[in-house]
């Protein structure tokens, strides 16, 4: 597998020439579609001219891919919502979820403002002008960085590796790792093994549902369940159409 680190970054500058224009569409098209074959028919023409004539950045790109219909039917319409964020965060800032709480803030947001306004948030923030700005394409960041938690390397690692390099499963990865506090490791955990601390506790799901009648309300229903049954009942609620408000750990 070939792993692309913070050492070979692409960049398109103004005036570059035919074969750099190339070579940043197939790498944003690499990183932003998760390593997906991208067939003629499939290819973003209208933009890639644009970034061609110098009428859109490299982030203008990004975000032009990211809003097109083949990047909502290969990881929004056919994946859960965890996943859908678990890979907008490795697609446009080349890293894992940081907490559960940064899950649950994206997921209000999309809930409240939509899709193109949930994709803004991650190519629009500081975070990502300050590593790739307008003509670098997203990477990996497999380092540590200022303000991010070690357990984001293991975390980042584990998006990149195995099946997820082609990010075709619909099942978020991370989910229960993220959801409980717990670290990840670089190899499938044993059966058993994690945290003795979180493992025991047990954890409340609160879950927005569309009430029925005339005037459609959302109400929210809460869980309390054991950590062996976290992922289980998460897979649930999104199968029928939950939205997941937050999880919390509490007193076993």
């Amino acid at each position: 597998m070939l792993w692309v680190t913070e050492t070979d970054p692409v960049e398109l500058r103004p005036g570059a020439s035919e074969e750099d224009v190339q070579t940043a569409i197939r790498a944003v098209y690499r990183q932003v579609l998760g390593n997906a074959h991208v067939l003629a028919s499939e290819s973003l023409a209208e933009a890639e001219s644009k970034l061609r004539n110098g009428e859109i950045s490299v982030r203008g790109f990004v975000s032009a891919v990211a809003k097109s219909d083949l990047y909502r039917s290969l990881f929004f319409e056919s994946a859960s919502q965890y996943r859908f964020i678990e890979l907008n965060c490795k697609h446009f800032l080349g890293r894992a979820p940081l907490d559960q709480a940064e899950i649950s803030t994206h997921v209000q947001l999309y809930n409240a403002q939509g899709y193109d306004d949930e994709i803004d948030s991650y190519i629009d923030s500081d975070e990502y002008q300050l590593n790739f700005g307008e003509y670098t394409v997203p990477y990996p960041r497999s380092s540590t960085q200022p303000g991010v938690k070690n357990v984001g390397f293991n975390r980042v690692f584990s998006l990149m590796r195995g099946y997820a390099t082609s990010d075709s499963s619909n099942t978020a990865c991370l989910l229960s790792d993220i959801a409980t506090n717990l670290s990840t490791g670089l190899s499938a955990p044993a059966k058993g093994s994690g945290s003795s601390a979180s493992t025991a506790k047990r954890y409340r799901i609160v879950v927005a549902r569309s009430g029925a009648g005339p005037r459609v309300k959302l109400s929210n229903q809460t869980y309390e369940v054991e950590y062996s049954q976290l992922t289980p009942r998460i897979q649930s609620i999104h199968k029928t159409g939950g939205k997941i408000v937050s999880i919390t750990a509490i007193a076993s």
